[in-house]
C-alpha cells in the first residue's frame, strides 16, 4: 500500500509542489490549507506522517506538534520559511522528527520524508523480538515506543526519540559522536554544525528524568559526543 502523507501548508504553489513530488514518488497526499480541516481529518483517520507548516491562517504550527490530537509516535516533519535556529531548536524539541526550511529542492524533502519513515519503521520492529530494554529505574518498549519506570508509569516516545535511545542502548559504554548519531537514526543535516541532535538528546533526556546539568544516563563528552552510561538489559 501506499504511504498516506497529510500536508497541512497554506500556501497553494508550496503546496501544489510538494504534493507533485510525493506523489510522484508514490505516496497518497491529502493537503490542507487551515488546521481545523487538518485536525478534522486526522480524527477520522490518521495518516503515516504529516507535513506541517508553523504560520497558518487559523493556528500554530508548533501549537498542533505537541497537540494530543497527534500521536507522540505519529511522525512529523515542520516544512516552513522560519529558518532561524532558535525556531529549528525549538521545532526538534517539541517534538518533531525533522525540520525542513522553504526554499528546499522537492527531492531532498522526497528523501527526508523516507529517512523519518524508515527510522519510524525501524523503531516499531527493533530488535526482531527482542525490542523491550531495561537500564536503570526504566523500561523501553521499542516496539510500542513507550518508557515505563519502576511505578508503572509510562510515557510515550515520538519515533525519533525511539530511535534515538535505540541507537544509545545498542552502544552503552561506547561514545558516539553526533554523526554518529545522525547516521544510525537516519538523519540527515545540511547545516555545517548540526544542534537538532542536541535538540533530540536534550527532549530524551527531559523524559527519561536525566539532570541536565549532570546527566547520569546520556552523558556528554565534551568535544566529542555522548555516551550512554547505563548498564542494559535485553528482555
Amino acid at each position: 500500500m501506499m504511504p498516506v502523507a497529510y500536508l497541512l501548508e497554506d500556501d497553494l504553489d508550496i503546496s501544489k509542489l510538494i504534493v507533485r513530488a510525493l506523489s510522484q514518488h508514490g505516496f497518497s497526499v491529502l493537503s490542507f490549507t487551515r488546521q481545523s480541516d487538518f485536525e478534522r481529518e486526522v480524527t477520522r483517520q490518521l495518516p503515516d506522517i504529516c507535513l506541517i507548516d508553523l504560520s497558518l491562517p487559523d493556528g500554530d504550527g508548533l501549537s498542533l506538534i505537541k497537540s494530543p490530537i497527534l500521536p507522540a509516535t505519529m511522525p512529523k516533519i515542520i516544512v516552513t520559511g522560519r529558518g532561524n535556529l532558535t525556531d529549528r531548536i525549538v521545532g526538534l524539541e517539541i517534538g518533531a522528527d525533522d525540520y525542513i526550511v522553504k526554499p528546499f529542492e522537492p527531492r531532498e524533502l522526497v528523501a527526508r520524508v523516507r529517512a523519518v519513515l524508515r527510522r519510524s519503521s525501524a523503531s516499531k520492529n527493533a530488535q526482531g523480538d527482542t525490542n523491550i530494554a531495561r537500564f536503570g529505574n526504566w523500561t523501553a518498549n521499542f516496539s510500542a515506543c513507550t518508557l515505563s519506570n519502576k511505578d508503572g508509569h509510562s510515557i510515550d516516545l515520538s519515533s525519533a526519540e525511539a530511535s534515538l535511545l535505540l541507537a544509545f542502548v545498542n552502544s552503552a559504554g561506547r561514545v558516539l559522536t553526533r554523526s554518529q548519531l545522525l547516521d544510525a537514526t537516519s538523519g540527515r543535516s545540511t547545516e555545517p554544525f548540526d544542534r537538532s541532535m542536541d535538540a533530540r538528546i536534550s527532549r530524551l533526556r527531559k523524559k527519561l528524568g536525566d539532570d541536565p546539568k549532570s546527566p547520569d544516563i546520556i552523558r556528554t563528552v565534551y568535544g566529542v559526543g555522548y555516551v550512554f552510561g547505563t548498564t542494559v538489559e535485553w528482555l
